[in-house]
């Protein structure tokens, strides 16, 4: 399968960072950036940095899986419910499918897509992968 440089060229910025949009009108975010707010219609958007970490909401694995990816079998993908309550369909990395669990905190990483060929175009996204560590609470102030 031959990747077109251009094509990862215009993909760029969705894939190596976690930005989505959020409406104006009704507030609300997502991912990935859409033209209009799915939520409401409005086309008042602004780009927005959405946070690193969050929670396994629901996932899957895929065993059959196209040409050019075999090597990636079993495949899982989840989507993952982000800290500030935005939802994201990615793929899940560094962990065994049998570890996988609802509410288990993840955070993005980039990580390899695809390479075309031994020397050929690489291409870059997000993955999400287990916390190494939970995130900081603040302490009451007693």
């Amino acid at each position: 399968m031959r990747i077109s440089p251009a094509r990862v060229w215009r993909e760029r910025i969705p894939r190596y960072r976690l930005a989505g949009r959020q409406c104006r009108r009704c507030g609300r975010r997502h991912y990935p950036p859409r033209p209009a707010c799915p939520y409401c219609g409005s086309r008042e958007l602004e780009e927005v940095e959405l946070p690193r970490t969050g929670v396994v909401e629901t996932y899957a694995v895929i065993y059959t899986v196209m040409d050019g990816f075999r090597d990636r079998a079993p495949h899982p993908v989840a989507v993952v419910r982000l800290d500030d309550g935005t939802r994201v369909l990615a793929p899940l990395t560094d962990v065994e499918p049998g570890e996988i669990r609802t509410g288990m905190r993840v955070e993005a990483v980039l990580r390899r897509i695809r390479r075309d060929g031994e020397h050929g175009l690489i291409a870059y996204g997000i993955a999400f992968r287990p916390a190494l560590r939970e995130p900081r609470t603040r302490r009451s102030q007693g």
